[in-house]
């Protein structure tokens, strides 16, 4: 096949004294994500996506919470690990297309950021990287300010 199209979605709960790390971005707010690396949901999300466009598994086979040596990592470097995979396996992105769930604090101030952070691990111009913020409207866990999700849509296309 000459493009594969891979979906990706991660979620965190949220705590107060944590950092919030969005897209490589730390961005200042009281609550950031709980979890065992960094915490950063869109680039978990990423990660999903890229690998299931080329049916390699999930971030947590390649990169299980499970094994220490991913304890507090920079998620920048997963993302960088699971670039080289879909490079190996001869795709290149085409584009990505993100949307990143949460209530507070407002992202607007930091998508260009995020997005350049993207652009550069994964090797391609920031105008074939989009990335959004909505609220969930005070409904659910996002919604309340206790999590944070992403969802991404990547196309890959044949080296």
């Amino acid at each position: 096949m000459n493009i594969r199209i891979g979906h990706g979605y991660d979620i965190h709960r949220l705590a107060n004294g944590n950092r919030l790390i969005i897209g490589g971005v730390i961005v200042p707010y009281e609550k950031g994500s709980v979890a065992h690396s960094d915490g950063d949901v869109l680039y978990h999300a990423i990660i999903d996506s890229l690998l299931g466009a080329v049916a390699g598994g999930d971030i947590g086979k390649h990169f299980p919470p499970s094994d220490s040596a991913y304890k507090d990592i920079n998620s920048a470097l997963l993302l960088e690990k699971t670039f080289n995979i879909i490079r190996e396996k001869g795709y290149a992105l085409g584009n990505i297309d993100a949307t990143i769930i949460l209530e507070k604090p407002k992202l607007r101030n930091y998508i260009d950021a995020m997005r350049k952070n993207i652009a550069e691990i994964l090797c391609t111009n920031i105008d074939n990287v989009s990335v959004k913020a909505k609220t969930k409207e005070l409904c659910d866990a996002a919604g309340e300010g206790n999590a944070i999700e992403a969802y991404v849509v990547v196309l890959l296309t044949k080296i």
